[in-house]
């Protein structure tokens, strides 16, 4: 697992649980349709799993 993702919050997290809340933000989405960079790793793949329902994931590329 090497390179980048793009996580872009797609589903709004109101009314989620405060775990799930907290998980989003400490991915550093805090916006509708909001989308931030980061390096693939084990640990984030955990986190993503954990918001799947709310998040979008795509490769970078380049």
């Amino acid at each position: 697992m090497t390179g980048k993702v793009e996580v872009t919050l797609v589903r709004s997290y109101s009314g989620r649980p405060e775990t799930q809340r907290r998980t989003l933000r400490a991915l550093g989405l805090r916006k509708l349709n909001q989308a931030v960079v980061h390096n693939d790793s084990p640990g984030l793949r955990g986190q993503i799993a954990k918001v799947q329902h709310l998040v979008q994931v795509a490769p970078v590329q380049g």
